[in-house]
């Protein structure tokens, strides 16, 4: 009973002081709503509301679960109520449609509302897999519920009494959404434990190729780079590749730039290396392109995300333009973290 006490005691403190504790769960719970709603934007949104239906409720705290128990059930009820009659944000290679040839027409739809990648600056994870790209993708696949059910099962490790508490439902529903869940997520192959972790040295040596390959526009350079079924998709346009030839055919034919015309800066999203890709403008200086983010395995790219828009530079702290006498240092070239 003592320490039942105590334990309220510490939550009211720790309500008690707002700006610590929004410092000391924002980026978690960033995280968690950008699981929720594959996108950026809406999950600072979400995070803020959270936090105010959590002030306003303060007073009614009863201790009954940590702070940080409340404020994910809080957030997950925020997240489900936004979903509500939303359609997933997919990737192009998630929506069904067949593999592009390098020489088709390229097709976007801005009206797609597309997955969007998050800098690592912005979340805090405990474990950096389960907000790489092809694991939020994925989630997408999932009714709001089931995706809610998943993440508070198998990402935070609640007990199934926990979750059903947090989503006002049974156990047993609470089981039969997870399995489901799962059966959707084993179709596809997409789980956190189909990613790679940190990268080794001979990983950051083919990423400096990388670099390199782009700023010479070395199309076979790039191929070699490509796991041999590597994918390629680049959201607002809708076709997707597969092939390390159909892809560096792709790059070949259809990107406008040439040799020396796209340096890229190195960053990180979604726990996975990338590189803002700037392309050279008539008047001499560079301007941001595209943004890819990498799936790398072993020493091979497997999969590469571009997702065009300033936006994604200014998201992640990279500059608005580079200089026209700029040069890409494979040993220097890092983008901002902060």
């Amino acid at each position: 009973m003592t320490e039942q006490l105590a334990g309220r005691t510490t939550g009211h403190d720790e309500l008690a002081d707002f700006d610590t504790l929004t410092g000391r769960y924002q980026r978690e719970l960033m995280a968690h709503c950008y699981r929720m709603s594959g996108s950026v934007h809406e999950a600072e949104d979400l995070v803020q509301e959270t936090f105010l239906r959590a002030w306003k409720a303060s007073a009614s705290f009863q201790g009954r679960s940590s702070v940080r128990t409340w404020l994910y059930k809080i957030a997950t009820n925020v997240c489900l109520t936004n979903l509500e009659g939303r359609p997933r944000r997919p990737l192009p290679a998630g929506l069904g449609t067949a593999d592009s040839i390098a020489g088709d027409a390229l097709e976007s739809d801005a009206d797609i509302p597309w997955l969007e990648p998050i800098p690592d600056a912005a979340v805090e994870v405990a474990e950096r897999d389960t907000i790489r790209l092809a694991f939020v993708a994925a989630l997408q696949h999932l009714p709001a519920r089931q995706r809610a059910v998943l993440i508070l099962r198998d990402v935070l490790r609640w007990s199934a009494a926990e979750t059903a508490t947090a989503l006002d439902t049974t156990t047993a529903a609470v089981n039969s959404a997870l399995q489901r869940a799962h059966a959707q997520l084993d179709e596809r192959g997409l789980t956190p434990d189909t990613v790679e972790q940190d990268l080794d040295d001979a990983k950051q040596l083919m990423l400096d190729a990388y670099l390199e390959a782009f700023w010479a526009k070395d199309i076979d350079r790039i191929v070699k780079l490509l796991q041999y079924d590597a994918t390629w998709d680049m959201p607002p346009f809708l076709n997707h590749y597969r092939g390390a030839a159909n892809i560096g055919e792709l790059i070949d034919k259809k990107c406008p730039g040439g040799v020396h015309d796209m340096p890229m800066l190195r960053t990180v999203a979604n726990g996975q290396p990338a590189f803002g890709l700037y392309m050279r403008q008539p008047e001499g200086h560079f301007e941001p392109f595209h943004m890819q983010v990498l799936d790398v395995v072993g020493t091979k790219v497997r999969h590469v995300t571009a997702f065009f828009g300033a936006e994604h530079f200014r998201r992640f702290g990279l500059p608005e333009r580079l200089p026209a006498d700029y040069q890409p240092d494979c040993a220097t070239d890092q983008a901002p973290t902060g």
